[in-house]
């Protein structure tokens, strides 16, 4: 009797073995992990109705089947339902938006996304996943409209631009140059109405086309063309002879103090200097001045003609194209993009209007430079400087003594490069030492811009 005892508690205990054993199969096999689908889904606040769902789901033991749901209030609408016959871990799906009758008139809907892998968890059945993500629903394009403008622009020049903007879901807006420069918008006079100086670069050889484009959160845009006449920039061609000496002692000393390394020759240090350091440079002023110039609501500008420097002559010119040549040979070139004015060494500079001052720091091939913004994106720039009598974040009066000039940066002499920015872009100071073209240009148009917006 005992002998049979011990025989059934064995096949007891290796039941419960079994047992165990199968149920520990079961919940560490691979076939039967637990875990569910992982979705990802590009939440929208918005949705416009024409831009499609980017949705991706994810399973270590494959995907076997998966929904898109749209359900408004009232209705719903299946958009995609799939089983999938080969073994996929990873799917990304952009779900096209649905093409919706009368019936379905919700602003607020859901987007419901169902999916369940391929493991024999649950009794065979998968797990599975069910989420839902609430949209507004954005059909409505922004008002973009172009409310004056000047009546042209000068390949390196300058033009204003007053618009009408607004939409109660409104993300971005601003003017594009060839859709290669982005110009900022400036609140204007009244709510929905911005102004923008803008720039034809004169690195941009072609003129395409000027926009006013802006963008809901919805994502629909409005595209506004802003009508403008061109014209053509005269350019003055100059052979610059470079000598070794003006390299090594000029071009090895701006790269040095750049944190730049010194290339080995010296066609490879000038071009380095002249054309890497350069781009450096024009970027850095770029994102200062766009970063720090004053985005405050204006109801009118006012601006002096800029002077020369005081008994100065000028000895380089707006967009003069420089060739340079090292014996005898051209190894590059570049446009000169400010006026070049020389008189006495350390000749005082005096700020011609008002402003703050925004740089005021080394700047490469500019040297010792200050910028100083006069409101509306416009900034005046004084490049190569000796000495400072200004900090950065100071507001300057008109008349005020600056600085002296100077031979820092890449010169050959003392001078003072003058430039005019519009948003961090050198464009012609002619134009801006032209009390006419001020007043045709800019003025004018602010003030017909203010009639018509009265008049609404």
């Amino acid at each position: 009797m005992k002998r049979k005892n011990n025989f059934t508690g064995i096949i007891v205990l290796v039941v419960l073995v079994a047992i165990a054993g199968g149920f520990g199969f079961v919940y560490l096999s691979p076939q039967f992990e637990q875990n569910k689908p992982e979705i990802k889904f590009e939440e929208k606040e918005y949705w416009n109705l024409k831009d499609s769902l980017k949705i991706s789901i994810d399973d270590n033991s494959g995907i076997k089947h998966y929904k898109v749901i749209y359900k408004d209030d009232n209705n719903e609408r299946v958009l995609e339902d799939k089983i999938l016959d080969e073994l996929k871990n990873s799917i990304d799906l952009e779900i096209k938006p649905p093409k919706l009758d009368m019936f379905f008139k919700g602003e607020n809907v859901s987007i419901i996304l169902e999916a369940t892998d391929r493991s024999k968890w649950n009794f065979f059945e998968g797990n599975s996943i069910r989420k839902e993500y609430k949209i507004k629903i954005d059909k409505k394009i922004p008002v973009a409209n172009v409310i004056g403008n000047s009546f042209a622009i000068r390949h390196g020049g300058s033009a204003l631009v007053i618009v009408e903007v607004h939409d109660e879901n409104l993300k971005d807006a601003y003017i594009s140059f060839n859709d290669e420069e982005r110009f900022d918008l400036i609140p204007f006079y009244k709510e929905n109405f911005y102004i923008a100086l803008i720039a034809w670069p004169v690195t941009i050889e072609e003129f395409k086309r000027v926009n006013l484009i802006a963008i809901d959160k919805a994502n629909n845009k409005t595209i506004t063309k802003v009508p403008l006449y061109i014209r053509a920039l005269k350019v003055k061609n100059d052979n610059i002879k470079l000598s070794e000496k003006f390299v090594k002692d000029i071009s090895v000393n701006v790269l040095q103090k750049s944190g730049l390394d010194v290339p080995s020759t010296v066609e490879e240090i000038f071009v380095k200097e002249n054309r890497i350091l350069r781009k450096m440079n024009t970027d850095v002023l770029k994102e200062i001045t766009r970063k720090f110039m004053n985005k405050d609501k204006i109801d009118s500008f006012s601006i002096k003609p800029f002077k020369r420097l005081e008994g100065s002559k000028t000895v380089a010119g707006y967009a003069d194209r420089r060739h340079y040549y090292f014996n005898d040979e051209k190894i590059d070139q570049a446009w000169h993009l400010g006026m070049d004015w020389a008189s006495i060494k350390n000749a005082s500079i005096k700020a011609t209007n008002s402003g703050k001052v925004i740089f005021n720091d080394y700047l490469g091939i500019y040297g010792n430079t200050i910028v100083i913004d006069h409101k509306l994106g416009l900034q005046s720039l004084y490049a190569h400087t000796s000495k400072s009598h200004v900090m950065a974040g100071e507001e300057v009066r008109a008349n005020t003594k600056i600085a002296n000039t100077g031979s820092t940066g890449a010169v050959f002499g003392d001078h003072l490069h003058f430039g005019v920015l519009v948003q961090g872009i050198e464009v012609n100071p002619l134009e801006w030492m032209d009390k006419d073209w001020i007043k045709t240009r800019i003025t004018d148009v602010i003030i017909d811009a203010k009639k018509v917006i009265n008049s609404k």
